[in-house]
This record gives C-alpha cells, structure tokens and sequence, in this order.
C-alpha cells in the first residue's frame, strides 16, 4: 500500500512563524501528524523525541550542552512537556541568540505545555495547533469515501496509511490516550468511569453543554465533570463553540456547545464502526454538523485565518449551527446531512436574517446532501464536498 503524502495547510503558517520568532510551539492530538509537519517543512532541524525515556534522561542531565550542541542547526523537540524543566534552559539560549526559527517545541498536551511556555517562553513564541486532516487537506484520499465512510474514518493520518481497520485504530488510540495523556494531565482514578464520560461525551455532539446532567448520569460530582471537560480540552479530544452573544431583540441561548475534533473517534466512542451502522444510527445528523464545524475550526487553527465561529440559537429553539464572523461580517450556515431537501431545513437562517437585518450579514448558507442546488428563497446552497473544498488553502 503506498503511503499518501498530504499537503498540510499548516506548513505555510510553520514557516511564517518560524521567520518570525526564536521559538514556534506547535501542538495538537497525538497522531495529528505533528511531528512529520515539522520534520518536512524544516528538513535542516535536528529532530529530537523526548517520549524515549533515555533520551529523556540525557536532556534531563545536562539541558544546557543539549541545547548548545544543536546551536547551528536548529532543533525540533518533540513532546517538550516531558521535561518541561528544560523550557527555561531553552528561554535563556533564545535570550542570547534571538535568530528566528531555531527551535520547534510540539507536544500533545496543551495544558502542561502552555503552562510551561507562558512562564519561560513569554513572548518569544509563536503558537501552532495542528488538527486531524480536514476534508481539503486528505484530498483524493476523502474524496473517494461516501459520508458515512468519512464520518466513521476520521482524519486521523494514520488510518489512510496503514491497512488497519478504523474501529481497530481508535480502539488502540483510546486505550493508549487513557494511559499516557490522561495520567499525565491530571489525576483520574477511575479510568473506566473517564471513558463512560468520553462516551457521554459523544453521544452529546452538537447539543448544548449540560455538565450537571452529564455529572448525575455518570454519578460523579459537577466539578469533576467539569475537570474532566477540561482534560478532553487539554488534549484535543473535544471543544465547545461559543453562541454569539450579540442580542438582536430576543433572549439567546448562552451556554456552548459541545463537537469533537474528529468524528471518526466519536463514532467509535458511540460503538457505530461501519458505514452501514452510520447510515441508520440517529446520531448521524449530528455527526455530519460534527465533521463540518471541526473542519472550519481546522481551518482557522491551521491558517491563523482572520474569522470566529459561534453558534445561534435563541430562547424557543431557533438555530443557526456556526455563525462566521469575519471582521463584523456575520455569515449564518445551517448544516443538514440528508440528500433530499426539506423546506424546514431554512427556518433558522430565516428566523435568523429577521433577528439581524440591521447587521452587516454575508449571504446565508445551506450545507447538505442534496445534488444540484445553488440557491432556495435567498439562501445559497452547497454540497458538503463543494463546500469544505471551497475553503481557502491559505489566510487571506
């Protein structure tokens, strides 16, 4: 099987940043492809792992001859938060030798690092976050999948380049996130009980974040409920999307909601493994609204684009899935995973365009399965593969 090569839109961000400061810190999930983003836009740099143990222990004896031999070449350290002692070597050889582009320090646990680069790296840094491939980003690979099959897959790289099966992958991915980032994040006991809220987790993708309700089903307290939110933050597992507060005559709903970075691994925390399972589970629809949220998210991740995404709803159930607000432009987008259109499908961008007339708006959009349709009653409409294609490979 050969291996496909993936043009990663973070590249040029990479070398943006690394023309720019002393350090770039680039972090994301585990397997997200860190590490071959680093070594293939920066193929002078040293490469340096300090998930080895023994190596761990020589950076560990003698951080400042570690760094001093690497002073000419440049260095990719790669999961720094191992020893995050040695951040405050590398701000004082940053200090004495202000080159931009020297150092490239990764790692899978944004919370432990960012802690670490905020007190020794404090504006000497740029900061990267690479996500699971997006849709434009796995290329004929995801082009060739059916909507279920993607949904099920992922965006993991490793799925694409190995002949194992994607239920096999994220089964070792979660066993090996459990006792490696979760142990070292925070203190959780129960192992099993954290993976029955990964689980809870997913089964609310694209509803509204109730952590009370999820702590007294899982039978935990809400503030470990809420801890654990955070661990699944930490490592880029899940996120939550803000609604716009913005109050356009009406209450607004102001609580986030919840999507995972991929659908492929919250699927399978839903127990839907196959295409045929996907395509009659009820979560479907929310996964689809899943897939492309995560997408632009992606998109803003991995070229600083100039835009936000919000949600809106108000307070009798009146929705818009991800508002795009680029410099005070709000562009509603409504996404609906069936192939045959159904009328309801505008009525939130509608209720929406009445509740913001007076706003500077960009033209509603409607992102579904349905072949064939550019336009319904002012609204635009694209198929989802048109309309995650249609995503700028770079900033603008």
């Amino acid at each position: 099987m050969l291996r496909p090569v993936f043009e990663r839109h973070a590249s040029q961000r990479l070398l943006r940043l690394a023309r720019g400061f002393p350090v770039v810190v680039l972090t994301g999930p585990r397997q997200s492809g860190k590490t071959t983003l680093a070594q293939g836009t920066l193929p002078g740099h040293a490469y340096v792992s300090l998930e080895d143990p023994d190596t761990r222990l020589r950076v560990a004896a003698d951080p400042r001859g570690f760094l001093a031999a690497h002073a000419a070449t440049g260095l990719v350290l790669d999961e720094a938060q191992r020893v995050p002692e040695l951040l405050s070597y590398l701000q004082t050889a940053v200090d004495a030798d202000r080159r931009p582009g020297r150092f490239v320090v990764t790692g899978s646990q944004n919370l432990l690092l960012s802690a670490a680069v905020s007190q020794s790296l404090a504006g000497r840094a740029g900061f990267l976050e690479l996500m699971p491939l997006s849709y434009r980003e796995g290329g004929a690979a995801f082009q060739r999948l059916s909507l279920d099959e993607l949904l099920v897959r992922g965006g993991y790289p490793a799925i694409y380049s190995t002949e194992v099966k994607a239920a096999d992958w994220h089964a070792s991915y979660v066993a090996s996130y459990l006792e490696r980032d979760v142990r070292q994040v925070t203190r959780v006991n129960d192992l099993l009980a954290f993976q029955r809220f990964m689980r809870m987790m997913a089964a609310r993708c694209g509803q509204l974040l109730n952590l009370n309700a999820v702590a007294a089903d899982l039978g935990v307290a809400q503030t470990t409920a809420r801890d654990w939110l955070a661990v699944l933050e930490a490592t880029y597992v899940a996120f939550r999307l803000p609604p716009h507060h913005k109050n356009f005559g009406k209450r607004l709903v102001k609580t986030p909601k919840l999507y995972f970075h991929d659908t492929g691994l919250a699927a399978w925390l839903l127990g839907i493994t196959d295409a045929a399972a996907m395509n009659s589970h009820p979560m479907r629809g929310a996964l689809f609204e899943n897939l492309c949220i995560a997408d632009f998210t992606k998109h803003l991740r991995h070229t600083g684009a100039a835009a936000s995404a919000f949600f809106w709803r108000d307070n009798i159930g009146n929705e818009v899935d991800l508002l795009i607000d680029r410099g005070g432009h709000l562009q509603p987008v409504e996404f609906k995973s069936g192939a045959t259109f159904q009328p309801d499908w505008l009525r939130g961008l509608t209720m929406f365009g009445r509740h913001a007339a007076t706003e500077r708006l960009v033209e509603p959009l409607l992102v579904c399965g349905a072949p064939g349709l550019q336009r319904l009653q002012g609204v635009g409409v694209a198929h989802w593969r048109d309309a995650l294609m249609a995503l700028p490979a770079t900033a603008p």
